[in-house]
């Protein structure tokens, strides 16, 4: 199931920042929903998303070099 926290207890688990994760959330990246005027991150999803992205940075660092 997954786990949907707000964007400061999200921000406090350390994956990112409070403002990366506003950035994100007004870029429309940020896996979560919006629920009244809150938006609550799904942690579980972001999490995967940033290793994600992760993997493809070395990947193209390494076809580069």
């Amino acid at each position: 199931m997954p786990v949907f926290k707000t964007i400061r207890q999200t921000a406090a688990t350390g994956l990112l920042s409070e403002r990366q994760i506003r950035l994100r959330v007004a870029q429309g990246i940020c896996p979560g929903i919006r629920v009244g005027n809150r938006f609550l991150v799904n942690v579980s999803a972001l999490a995967e998303l940033l290793d994600q992205e992760s993997r493809a940075a070395v990947t193209e660092v390494n076809i580069n070099a």
